[in-house]
């Protein structure tokens, strides 16, 4: 399912209004057993068109060797000023066991690999420039940063070279990081983009009507929400992990639209 959003803000430099956005998160890819629903998710996110595409972690359950078959697929999405991406909480390799230390820090380095082969520029704790007509917004990108799980994310790190006056989107994939660290950040994040909860993969969303039982877990569990003017956008997941489905939670691609108020 496509969600789509527009959000207004009186500092984004003119250049960027209308500036498009799709997001994807929490793909992983060693639970997928059909290629071709796989490849339509895929398409889909390419017929938007926008601008910037983004994925925000948990590209795998566990390890890399999970990207194998599907790695020519994903390397396909594309996006006029790039692919980036972050790592989620199950792309260290933290929950199962290995031979060694050397080993499970080869296979994120394998994952790391494979991300850029696929031409997805992951962002670890840093910042790049989004440049149009000589005027900028910074996309920044940290490692995972969870209140439950792990904390390998540096905020401040990503942030330093950031100017103060600047437009800031980050990728962040635990949402608990928005009211832990991010909404009062010393330098404006305008928004953020997140992943992590799939909405449980089991709940309610009709018109009147929007329930999970991740909502008495998560504060932000799915879709947008706004404190101060500061925007947090919780992206459903790609793919599923434990229950091999949905009900009533789908699939989702985000589709945001920053305009200038």
């Amino acid at each position: 399912k496509i969600h789509r959003h527009t959000l207004r803000f009186k500092d984004l430099p003119e250049a960027f209004d209308g500036f498009t956005i799709t997001q994807l998160s929490d793909i992983h890819c060693g639970s997928f057993t059909d290629r071709e629903a796989v490849k339509h998710g895929i398409d889909l996110a390419n017929e938007q068109k926008s601008d910037l595409l983004v994925f925000t972690g948990d590209l795998v359950n566990n390890e890399a060797i999970e990207l194998d078959e599907w790695h020519s697929l994903f390397a396909q999405l594309t996006a006029p000023l790039g692919v980036f991406s972050i790592l989620g909480n199950h792309d260290y390799g933290d929950y199962i066991t290995w031979d060694s230390p050397e080993a499970k820090k080869a296979n994120l380095d394998r994952l790391k690999a494979m991300q850029k082969e696929m031409g997805f520029r992951l962002l670890l704790d840093e910042h790049v420039k989004l440049e149009k007509d000589n005027q900028y917004i910074n996309l920044v990108g940290i490692q995972n940063w969870g209140k439950s799980f792990a904390q390998y994310g540096d905020l401040n790190k990503a942030m330093h070279a950031v100017e103060d006056n600047s437009f800031n989107v980050l990728l962040s994939h635990d949402p608990t990081h928005w009211e832990a660290q991010t909404l009062n950040h010393p330098k404006p994040i305008h928004l953020t983009l997140a992943g992590h909860t799939h909405g449980m993969q089991f709940g309610i969303e009709v018109p009147g009507l929007r329930w999970s039982a991740v909502k008495y877990i998560y504060n932000q569990w799915a879709g947008l929400y706004n404190k101060d003017d500061k925007y947090i956008n919780v992206n459903r997941g790609f793919g599923f992990i434990g229950f091999s489905g949905r009900v009533g939670i789908w699939p989702e691609i985000s589709v945001i639209t920053l305009k200038k108020a």
